[in-house]
């Protein structure tokens, strides 16, 4: 599709998994749940899903803080859940999750050719994520096999704060060069993540069938029936657009005639 962005954006920043690899945001759920039970709680799939997009350790904390989970430490442990059980926690997490990721780096369909139509147009690419460095020195590599590498990386824990701060955008907008913050777009499949954008002033996509909301395999998404399909569709958009989602997508492969809506609102005079 060739849609002109040039002339609004220039740059899109990306989240990984659900956004761009992982279809389903599936590597960090196993290693959560195992990392509870662990600790002799057993937590269920949405409960880990629940703070997708935070930090890791963010989402440990918020995991082990919910009332459920918090009075099930508190009868196993004898006292309450604290940030020194979130650090050792953190410490087993990420050896586990990065451990996961290379049976979940493959990238979305249609990623990497939304990629190129946009270096095509000279937008910069941009990279914001909930994983922390050590998992990424896994997972980068492994999308760069298969031809993604952008032109940032931001990782939880190399600010002061992650998401839903701002401060991952602003490192982003400094190591591209780009600004004014309305001039970027925001491509998230989490809260999270659409907060990111919106705490920087920035456009906000949100990826609803591929990310965390859903949270099927391609295979497991392709297999439900058109009526199925809707439902997890209408849920998810909702959860994504109620975060403050300017547009929300299926997949990526969706975004270039989002853009140009997103382009078209800005040429009307709207701001994000």
């Amino acid at each position: 599709m060739n849609i002109r962005l040039n002339d609004t954006f220039r740059a899109v920043v990306f989240d990984w998994a659900g956004t761009i690899v992982d279809f389903g945001s599936r590597a960090p759920m196993g290693a959560f749940v195992q990392l509870f039970e662990r600790h002799g709680l057993e937590i269920a799939i949405d409960e880990a899903r629940a703070p997708m997009g935070l930090p890791k350790w963010d989402h440990i904390r918020a995991v082990g803080n919910t009332p459920r989970i918090a009075a099930l430490w508190h009868e196993l442990h004898g006292r309450a859940f604290a940030d020194s059980d979130v650090d050792a926690l953190y410490e087993e997490f990420t050896p586990m999750n990065a451990a996961t990721v290379p049976n979940h780096a493959a990238l979305i369909p249609g990623a990497l050719e939304v990629v190129q139509a946009l270096r095509a147009q000279g937008l910069s690419i941009g990279s914001t994520t909930g994983y922390n460095r050590p998992i990424m020195e896994v997972l980068a590599p492994l999308a760069a096999a298969q031809g993604y590498t952008p032109d940032n990386l931001v990782c939880a824990g190399d600010l002061a704060a992650g998401r839903p701060s701002p401060l991952m955008m602003y490192r982003t907008f400094a190591d591209l060069g780009v600004w004014p913050p309305q001039a970027v777009v925001k491509v998230d499949d989490t809260a999270p993540g659409i907060a990111e954008a919106l705490a920087a002033g920035s456009w906000a996509v949100g990826v609803a069938i591929s990310g965390n909301e859903v949270g099927l395999s391609l295979d497991a998404w392709r297999s439900l029936d058109a009526q199925r399909q809707q439902e997890h569709r209408e849920r998810a958009s909702a959860v994504l657009r109620e975060a403050g989602a300017h547009e929300v997508i299926d997949t990526v492969a969706d975004l270039l005639p989002a853009l140009a809506r997103l382009r078209d609102r800005a040429r009307d005079g709207e701001r994000p």
